[in-house]
């Protein structure tokens, strides 16, 4: 479809100190990305500016610099920590002569080396259309031409006009099939939540130690390796905790800073898992000196897919790697657990997880009493779509008094969406 280089595993790294906060990105986070793509970094150029260059993102010296390098080295692509416009790519080529990719294309490259199962691969292929999409007007001359000679004549549909016809079809064709993967996760939340079972969803920086915690609390065998995005599909598993029962534990994809988009948008269903849970385990690698700007970009992501309300529990994860740091559960004022300090990869406080869980989940379920008069039909209508509605009674005024038991995320969820207006139906709570 593109008039390109073709790409390859050896490449030269390009990161530029901008001193807007909303720009920066961190030169070691571009070196592991890399790692994780499978790709052998030959050289490194680095470059300061006030501003990026409308024409080649750094200056045009520094482009002259690079493509130097490219050819010293005889690398096959260059990859910047950046986000690059389409014309900023096609300038790049054309002076290095080699392949140039920006940090969304390389997050979205490795997306597509990680995804396994088949609502992984679309997602994924979904996010890469979109991106593309964005990428075909660059000026590649066979894009602009008609399409001419014997058999190829058509009715003056240019070839950038076909590419982007056949774009949109498959698009369209994806929706279509993630829509239905949608709805078969939402019979399973569904049926769970009939079935009143709690789920506890790992979210965290990438490559904070989410899989590896995963494995050892569930006994299940995800792939897990010091990588980022090494878990892209979300896995259930049931665990037991004490006098809460079955509890549905998922792993879900890593966050990271400046996650483009469309990537958020394409994982949506992924995500789900997320937005929907009883409680958040925000795993943390607290060995890692920028800990507390992860735990910001997480908190971030989590905010975007409407997921910021859901209650959470840090755990502090790689304590193996710190001095004179043990195990551990951190409290708030009123007793409640709000951190653990464990190493998943060395199987230390991991107990202390379980009683935390024991603790936070076996207060999340309220048991209310409720009054309902029969101007609030919309209300009674939600809390049956909730399967919150364990017995009913009408009594001879038409009101209707209901025994509801529900997590106390939907009743948050509930009195917002009321406006805070339900407490004055409320005859008990226990």
């Amino acid at each position: 479809m593109f008039d390109r280089y073709e790409g390859g595993d050896y490449a030269v790294l390009v990161h530029m100190d901008l001193p807007a906060e909303v720009d920066r990105e961190d030169l070691s986070e571009l070196q592991l990305l890399a790692d994780s793509a499978g790709v052998k970094t030959l050289g490194v150029v680095t470059a300061s500016r006030s501003s990026p260059n409308p024409k080649y993102f750094v200056g045009s010296g520094k482009a002259e610099e690079i493509a130097e390098l490219v050819k010293e080295r005889q690398a096959s692509i260059v990859i910047f920590n950046h986000a690059l416009s389409p014309t900023q790519e096609r300038n790049l080529e054309k002076i290095c002569q080699c392949r140039v990719l920006d940090r969304t294309g390389l997050i979205l490259d490795i997306f597509a080396q990680r995804a396994r199962t088949h609502e992984g691969k679309l997602q994924v292929e979904l996010a890469q259309l979109r991106h593309i999409s964005t990428r075909l007007v660059r000026g590649w001359t066979h894009l602009e031409r008609q399409k001419g000679g014997i058999g190829l004549r058509g009715p003056g549909e240019t070839q950038l006009e076909t590419d982007r016809r056949l774009i949109r079809g498959r698009i369209k064709n994806i929706l279509k099939r993630l829509e239905k993967v949608q709805k078969q996760r939402e019979q399973g939340r569904r049926a769970r939540k009939r079935a009143e079972i709690p789920t506890v969803s790992l979210v965290g920086y990438t490559n904070a130690g989410k899989s590896t915690l995963f494995n050892q609390l569930s006994t299940a065998d995800v792939y897990a390796a010091d990588q980022l995005f090494a878990t892209l599909d979300p896995t259930l598993r049931k665990i037991e905790v004490d006098e809460v029962g079955t509890v549905i534990l998922a792993d879900t994809v890593g966050f990271i800073r400046h996650l483009p988009h469309d990537l958020v948008a394409a994982f949506k269903a992924t995500l789900q898992e997320t937005q929907d849970a009883t409680l958040l385990l925000h795993v943390v690698d607290i060995a890692d000196e920028h800990y507390q700007d992860n735990v910001d970009q997480v908190t971030e992501v989590l905010e975007e897919i409407d997921a910021g309300d859901v209650p959470q529990l840090m755990i502090c994860n790689k304590i193996d790697k710190l001095d004179d740091v043990d195990a551990k559960i951190d409290r708030d004022d009123e007793g409640n657990p709000i951190r653990v300090w464990v190493s998943a990869q060395q199987g230390i406080g991991l107990s202390l997880i379980y009683d935390a869980l024991h603790e936070r989940l076996g207060r999340q379920m309220v048991n209310l009493q409720l009054k309902i008069p029969p101007s609030m039909g919309k209300l009674r209508g939600t809390l049956y779509s909730l399967n919150s509605v364990a017995e009913e009674q009408v009594d001879d005024s038409g009101q209707f008094n209901l025994a509801v038991r529900m997590s106390a995320v939907d009743w948050q969820k509930l009195q917002k969406q009321f406006d805070h207006q339900l407490q004055q139906f409320v005859q008990s709570t226990s």
